[in-house]
């Protein structure tokens, strides 16, 4: 039986209870606590270590904590573990849902090429209509979950058709190189990682099927009591982004040294990614809502929600 949203994120709650209990101590010292993931801008932004002087001129600190994916960061700033963070699409689609207390700040612009559909090199499967009746592994609520639905939409295969296999990305690489499971629905760095190690094929990536946001958000309580705060870490985050932008192999070999993957793989990663850090557009959100009530309609979302209703608004 699945679980729902709201109980998934409750146990998680009790995995983060020390981190949380540290959260609450550091909140009365001004602490910024930023949760970010192995890839992106945010960990290129924790290695410069520019965020530490712009925050500390207006007496803020900086605690930093690694998670394995966007599901966990948002539960992670849902039992108030952390108050800034960066996922994809999905993600705040779920946490909003199980009433995580966030808020979009800003966004990349798409990156469609930026996440896949891969089989292994020597799979019969050619096409995603072939995936009907297949094994297909992907982490649950990110944004490859939108786009193995629609993926399997515009193939005319429904999603019932598939068997989806909810696993993180070093489990799917394991059960993809052991031929456990017939796909992998996978984002950069691991789906580069996997195209050059494996010579895994794509059957798809994101290219006129879904948009592939990257969005940045700010806990409520944060963006309510400390608004220049927040504007201090997007203007950060757009000086990174545009340094990354300029010098790509630059970048790639200061990813390479923090996360251990080589810098070729990093260098594709970037390449496929989307530049130039922007407010949330009227626009966005209604993306963001099309995938919400599409997650709804498919029994995956617990309860219908607007996410106009969690968009910073400056100055409010």
């Amino acid at each position: 039986m699945r679980l729902s949203l709201r109980k998934a994120f409750l146990a998680s709650a009790f995995a983060l209870t020390s981190v949380f209990a540290a959260g609450t101590a550091d909140a009365q010292d001004k602490t910024v606590r930023v949760g970010f993931q192995k890839y992106g801008k945010l960990i290129l932004l924790k290695s410069k270590g520019t965020l530490e002087k712009k925050l500390g001129d207006l007496g803020y600190k900086v605690t930093w904590t690694e998670f394995p994916a966007g599901p966990q960061l948002l539960e992670a700033l849902n039992v108030g573990a952390i108050d800034v963070t960066n996922t994809g699409e999905a993600p705040p689609i779920f946490a909003q849902a199980a009433g995580a207390p966030l808020l979009y700040i800003a966004h990349e612009p798409p990156a469609e090429r930026g996440e896949a559909i891969l089989v292994p090199k020597d799979s019969p499967l050619k096409s995603v209509a072939e995936l009907k009746g297949k094994k297909v592994a992907l982490n649950k609520g990110s944004n490859v979950h939108y786009l193995l639905v629609k993926a399997l939409e515009k193939a005319g295969v429904a999603y019932s058709d598939i068997t989806p296999v909810f696993l993180t990305p070093a489990d799917a690489r394991a059960a993809f190189e052991k031929g456990a499971v017939d796909a992998w629905v996978i984002w950069d760095p691991f789906q580069a990682a996997a195209e050059v190690t494996l010579g895994a094929r794509q059957l798809a990536d994101g290219k006129g099927i879904v948009d592939n946001y990257q969005f940045y958000f700010a806990s409520k309580k944060l963006a309510a009591e400390h608004p220049d705060a927040v504007k201090a870490v997007i203007e950060e985050l757009r000086s990174v982004d545009a340094w990354v932008k300029a010098d790509p192999k630059a970048a790639a070999a200061q990813l390479s040294a923090s996360t251990g993957v080589p810098a070729p793989i990093l260098e594709l990663a970037l390449d496929r990614q989307g530049y130039g850090i922007v407010p949330i557009s009227d626009d966005v959100v209604r993306a963001q809502q099309n995938i919400a009530d599409t997650f709804l309609a498919l029994g995956l979302l617990p309860k219908p929600i607007t996410v106009s209703e969690a968009v910073w608004k400056v100055g409010s």
